[in-house]
């Protein structure tokens, strides 16, 4: 079917939703707009679908959401009875749209007979794992779209684990999404349907209270707790998403009673009114919070994105200025205080481990050099990271102490599966006290850090590639630095060349190595000054990140080096 019958079939459906039907006719006036929603399907991958919401079988809407269900469904039809029965727990965020995209999945869900466990109001995606695990169910599905625009909504389903659908899983399921080729002809139960049939339970409060006494577990030192951050000013500011309903809790029940909501951003707003692009990593979404700190005179500013799986970090300056932390170095220091705090409790186990990804700073590296922890380098993507932690779990062969990715994103305890900012706030609270206990900031800790370790710093650019070519333009681009394989960046010399998707490291005397990760496209150079350069394509949006992470005499020498080579990535892809 061209994208042109496609938008017929559309708009020749009786009873297609009424707002849809508004849209699909403004849509109507922009030829290139209705193309790029209806030139092909949703893609649907190990993290799910994510895009602009709106009508066409490229936009999220309730038709692709009951779709993508129908695809699940079917395939958890294919399982036996027990596993089919234990159901699929379903949460959401604050966005427009997202309760109604939860209801439909479960609607869809119960019309083959699968249980579901829906939240009655918005709760974050590591609440979500945790209740997947938590209740024993097969597979969970969590509505966002994370720290995108307003435009945007997504669906991400969660495996038996509590961890991303594994890939083989994944693939499948993709396989049984592509083969419901009717779209307007997925049937669904109602909501009071559902409840009739005992085919739908509501929970909300009873999960909260068990995933919060799980948080608990986070603190380390509750003596320091008590003694430096019971009256250590802290501002948090959710983002106007899924953070407020748990993460104050969270911190109140580690003991940090003095902290500030940031009240504009505290009130769950689809429109993101303060912030349109609520991502912790952009200056802007701590506008608020900085101007309330300088108020309070805060030690620390911390925020959450909508579905609170990332968590983004402001510390206070010597001048009363506040400096935003990257996840990087938010990493870091968390890092350093886990295996700092365990090793002065006799308590680092001898075979303990921390996870990150391979476009993530090689600061903790040294970190867990220096602590004689050994540092597992997986694909990007936290199921990678939850691979990990199963495989711990199932071997014994080592103990999990911390996870992280350069997007902001950390996991200490392994109750969750993913991402969880939530217990990010906890933890970066007390290491704040921490550095209080002993006079200094947490800017100072991250001083220390570099003093050390070495001035480690990174970048990260996305350039973007919207539209119909999109996709055309950024294999084009991979394929030119495959083939062109540069042998330097500037006067720096490559040493190294990691192709992940050949599986090969190509060194500079021309030796290979295979590498022992799954396929993905991403290339990574190490250079001869330290410097290492990866380039990937998003899994979720369309555009290419490029990595770069520089380590210098100094912190004006390290962030030099960043110029230099951003400027050589620029002449290599144009």
């Amino acid at each position: 079917m061209s994208w042109e019958d496609s938008v017929k079939e559309w708009q020749d459906y009786a009873d297609l939703d009424f707002n849809l039907k508004k849209e699909l006719a403004t849509l109507a006036e922009d030829k290139d707009a209705l193309k790029e929603a209806f030139y092909a399907p949703m893609e649907f991958g190990t993290a799910g679908m994510r895009g602009v919401m709106g009508p066409g079988i490229n936009r999220m809407n309730i038709y692709t959401v009951r779709q993508a269900t129908e695809g699940l469904a079917n395939f958890m039809d294919t399982l036996d009875f027990t596993d089919k029965k234990r159901g699929v727990a379903i949460s959401f965020d604050s966005r427009y749209h997202s309760q109604e995209f939860a209801l439909a999945a479960a609607g869809v869900l119960g019309k083959h007979g699968i249980p579901s466990f829906v939240f009655d109001s918005m709760r974050p995606t590591p609440e979500l794992s945790y209740t997947v695990r938590e209740l024993n169910t097969y597979a969970g599905i969590m509505i966002t779209a994370s720290h995108n625009p307003k435009q945007y909504n997504g669906y991400k389903i969660y495996g038996p684990d509590g961890g991303q659908m594994p890939p083989m899983e994944s693939d499948k399921i993709t396989e049984y999404i592509r083969q419901v080729t009717d779209i307007f002809g997925v049937e669904a139960l109602t909501q009071s349907g559902l409840r009739a049939k005992g085919l739908m339970t509501i929970i909300g409060e009873d999960i909260d209270l068990k995933y919060l006494e799980e948080v608990k577990t986070v603190s380390i030192n509750h003596e320091l707790i008590q003694r430096f951050g019971a009256d250590m000013k802290l501002i948090y500011s959710p983002l106007h998403g899924t953070g407020k309903v748990v993460g104050g809790r969270a911190l109140e029940n580690a003991g940090f009673k003095d902290y500030t909501m940031v009240p504009e951003q505290a009130i769950a707003d689809p429109e993101f009114i303060t912030t349109p692009f609520p991502n912790p990593e952009f200056p802007q979404t701590f506008d608020l919070a900085i101007e309330l700190g300088k108020k309070q005179d805060a030690d620390l500013l911390i925020a959450t994105d909508p579905d609170a799986d990332r968590l983004g970090a402001a510390v206070r300056l010597p001048n009363g200025d506040y400096k935003l932390l990257t996840g990087n170095q938010i990493a870091a220091l968390m890092l350093e205080y886990i295996l700092t705090a365990h090793d002065a409790a006799g308590d680092l186990p001898g075979n303990a481990a921390a996870v990150k990804s391979i476009v993530s700073s090689e600061l903790a590296t040294r970190i867990a050099e220096a602590h004689h922890v050994e540092m597992i380098n997986v694909l990007t993507g936290f199921k990678y990271i939850a691979d990990q932690i199963k495989h711990y779990e199932e071997n014994g062969d080592h103990t999990f102490m911390f996870g992280f990715e350069e997007s902001y994103g950390y996991l200490v305890r392994p109750f969750v599966r993913d991402k969880d900012a939530i217990q990010g706030i906890v933890l970066l609270a007390e290491i704040a006290a921490y550095y209080r206990s002993k006079g200094q900031t947490l800017y100072d800790g991250l001083q220390n850090l570099f003093t050390t370790y070495g001035y480690h710093e990174e970048k990260t650019i996305s350039k973007d590639f919207p539209g119909v070519d999109g996709k055309e333009k950024m294999a084009a681009i991979m394929e030119k630095v495959r083939e062109e394989r540069p042998s330097q960046f500037d006067q720096y010399k490559v040493l190294e060349t990691e192709d992940f998707l050949a599986q090969t490291k190509y060194e500079a005397d021309g030796s290979t190595q295979a590498i022992k990760l799954p396929k993905a496209d991403v290339l990574k150079f190490t250079l001869d000054d330290g410097t290492w350069i990866a380039i990937r394509p998003s899994g979720t949006e369309p555009k290419i990140k490029f990595y770069i992470g520089t380590v210098g005499e100094d912190e004006k020498d390290a962030l030099n080096k960043i110029d230099v080579f951003e400027t050589a990535i620029n002449e290599l892809i144009k």
